[in-house]
């Protein structure tokens, strides 16, 4: 019994001091950095590319908006045509994992294939990857590290509009986008994965949101002019 118990502790530990601890600083330090006065917003969109991305892709043209895509590398590697299409329009192209798992119950050996496996489909797409965001914002201290020495950022969001819910609509999107968003905010949404065909909803709210965006001089950039 008591052998059992200290493995049990020695577990906890394990995992309070390998991910989630790390995690949650990781994730207060990001959330908390201060932030530009100007009108200036940023759209990223996480867990594509999808069968729903072209159709994102052919609002963002319609306004002249560039925005940053971190895509799950094997999703990327089954729909190459999207990511030529954010190549050729000028579009950022980061990472979000291989499969979508979360790396706060990965080990180190599966952390590091994880990352490794998924920087060598995105370099054999043309991309070169400099940020990353992780499933869920969740890290461990080895991927955290194992990012800074391929010098690639670590990057995550200040406004959700939880956009991947199945009863939630393009209305309750919309309104929490123009409820939420301040100037210097990062907006994370989504173009693949979620319920009942989660991205149409998100397009159709950015549908209604982008052009009062627009009206209010705010002004849509990439994760590339993003000053931290």
């Amino acid at each position: 019994m008591l052998i059992l118990i200290i493995v049990i502790v020695i577990f906890i530990l394990t995992f309070l001091f390998y991910s989630f601890i790390p995690a949650n600083i990781y994730k207060k330090r990001f959330f908390n950095k201060e932030k530009t006065k100007k009108k200036v917003i940023y759209l990223t969109f996480d867990d594509g590319p999808s069968i729903y991305t072209s159709e994102l892709l052919d609002l963002l043209n319609r306004y002249k908006i560039k925005a940053t895509f971190f895509c799950v590398a094997n999703f990327a590697q089954e729909h190459k045509d999207i990511i030529e299409r954010f190549k050729n329009e000028g579009h950022v192209i980061a990472l979000h994992s291989l499969k979508h798992k979360n790396s706060m119950l990965q080990g180190f050996f599966e952390t590091k294939t994880d990352l490794e496996k998924s920087l060598k489909i995105m370099n054999e797409l043309g991309v070169k990857i400099k940020y990353y965001r992780p499933p869920w914002g969740d890290c461990n201290i080895y991927l955290h590290k194992k990012l800074e020495l391929e010098n690639i950022k670590f990057i995550l969001w200040n406004v959700m509009a939880e956009d991947w819910e199945a009863h939630t609509t393009e209305n309750i999107i919309a309104n929490k986008l123009l409820n939420r968003v301040k100037a210097g905010d990062i907006i994370c949404l989504h173009d693949g994965r979620g319920k009942d065909e989660a991205p149409l909803r998100t397009i159709n709210a950015l549908k209604m949101v982008i052009p009062k965006f627009l009206e209010k001089g705010f002004e849509f950039k990439t994760i590339d002019e993003y000053k931290d």
